[in-house]
């Protein structure tokens, strides 16, 4: 591969594919889980903290394996070929295209806002809390749309991801500047007033909408349901950042620059979401944070701020947001399954190359479960099951540096994990904790996931069983 990426076209990679869609929408879940602009900010310092050490750990695997595609490779080499299976298959029915079904359900609902009919379209199906609504429809479209862009043989290439991030970013910094400087009247002393207290148990009329009234004060193990459960959202809105492993054989000196671009870019991204949480709290009250409509904190907040206009821009600027964050993730996520199907660890139809030398099957197999999640549920309902298999993989791979560090210490390593064992120790504790609070308060939305990557060993079984493999 030719080395066309230098270390800032990495970095806004990794920026371009943690910003997408969730930090405009997440922050309200998290506070009706939450109720205090304290625990707000500690939720998304832990998350900044867990980001910024797994990226710090993963840096020693991406210059073990300089050529390598990214963490399904990682697995593979350090625990075999069914981890990496398992962790290729959590890629295709949870990770991947679970992010692309949320990120499109995003490009959905600021789309509303800038046309409310489709906010006020009464739902095609409703039974209960499920319902199917143009905005799924919508954002069902736009991943058929991206999907058969790609099958063309159409490349973003380093350019239009620069551009793309370069708005993201921008919308970021102009909303951080403004909401401190033109607000008149800050919230931010009346959302830390709450203290170490938090608030809870909400409850929900037949339609499984929130009711403001019935904030009330929890502690205990309630509290860290809580924060597991905000947790979720701050967590979706970190990850992705690892793509840029997918593409390291096309980046300059992959041995030092994929470990800075991950670190910088990570580290960036996060002070950006904590400085941008500082917004919200500063310009909205804790009720029109909870109960933004459609989760649009960001259109509620710049709509404080700058009046109509601004909220107009705000909504473009998120659409062009997960509009590139998904022609993204379609495209690198399909490379990853063509790669397993090359290994015999996928389908091989998703091996071949159409005319226009793009991996058409794949790109069609990960665009119709895609867009298939686009109607298992509501935009929280995929964070939760994607965080929690996410987080799981991350782990495993964080181990994998300690375990390589025992089973081949005279493993040349280029980039030695900073704080070893220290940094991949705090991740292991946190990942931890999240996951089995999540286990135990939400249930519903945790094991789905799981079994899902479980499947995957009967498939992997299938698949290899003409021609079994050490």
């Amino acid at each position: 591969m030719q080395k066309k990426l230098k270390l800032w076209d990495a970095i806004m990679l990794v920026m371009g594919s943690m910003i997408g869609s969730g930090i405009f929408i997440v922050s309200a879940d998290m506070m009706r889980n939450l109720g205090s602009g304290f625990w707000l900010i500690v939720v998304w310092v832990i998350t900044g903290i867990m980001t910024v050490a797994a990226a710090i750990s993963y840096g020693e695997l991406s210059a073990l394996f300089p050529k390598a595609g990214g963490q399904y490779t990682y697995l593979k080499e350090i625990f075999g070929r069914k981890m990496g299976f398992l962790y290729g298959w959590g890629l295709f029915t949870v990770i991947q295209t679970g992010t692309i079904a949320a990120v499109a359900m995003a490009f959905g609902k600021f789309t509303a806002y800038l046309v409310p009919s489709l906010n006020d379209a009464a739902p095609i199906f409703q039974s209960g809390e499920f319902k199917i609504t143009w905005i799924q429809i919508l954002a069902i479209a736009i991943i058929l749309l991206l999907t058969y862009i790609n099958t063309r043989g159409v490349e973003s290439g380093k350019l239009l991801q620069n551009i793309f991030t370069g708005s993201k970013i921008i919308a970021l910094l102009g909303l951080i500047a403004a909401g401190f400087i033109l607000v008149d009247i800050s919230h931010l002393a009346e959302n830390f007033s709450f203290g170490y207290e938090s608030f809870n148990n909400l409850k929900k009329d037949i339609f499984g909408n929130f009711l403001k009234e019935g904030w009330e004060p929890i502690g205990g193990m309630t509290l860290l349901g809580g924060i597991a459960a905000a947790m979720v959202g701050s967590v979706f809105s970190s990850v992705a950042w690892e793509s840029v492993t997918f593409v390291s054989g096309e980046i300059e000196n992959p041995k030092k620059n994929v470990v800075k671009s991950m670190i910088y870019g990570t580290t960036a991204v996060m002070i950006l979401y904590i400085a941008v949480n500082y917004v919200y709290l500063n310009a909205l009250d804790r009720d029109s944070i909870a109960f933004a409509e459609n989760d649009r904190v960001a259109v509620a907040a710049s709509h404080f701020i700058f009046g109509s206009a601004g909220t107009v821009i705000i909504a473009i600027l998120v659409m062009v947001s997960t509009f590139g964050c998904n022609n993204g993730l379609i495209l690198a996520g399909a490379r990853v399954f063509q790669t397993m199907a090359k290994d015999g660890m996928f389908f091989r139809q998703a091996e071949k190359n159409n005319k226009n030398d793009v991996p058409e099957n794949a790109l069609w197999m990960q665009g119709i479960w895609a867009s298939l999640l686009c109607l298992s549920g509501q935009y929280g309902n995929l964070l939760d099951m994607i965080s929690f298999v996410i987080v799981l993989f991350y782990m495993i791979t964080v181990f994998g540096v300690i375990y390589l560090r025992f089973k081949k210490p005279d493993l040349e390593r280029p980039y030695k994990t900073w704080l070893y064992p220290v940094t991949p120790v705090i991740y292991l504790l946190i990942g931890t904790v999240f996951c089995i609070l999540l286990l135990i308060y939400k249930q519903q939305y945790t094991w789905p996931g799981f079994v899902l990557v479980l499947l995957g060993l009967p498939v992997y079984y299938f698949i290899n069983r003409k021609n079994p493999q050490p």
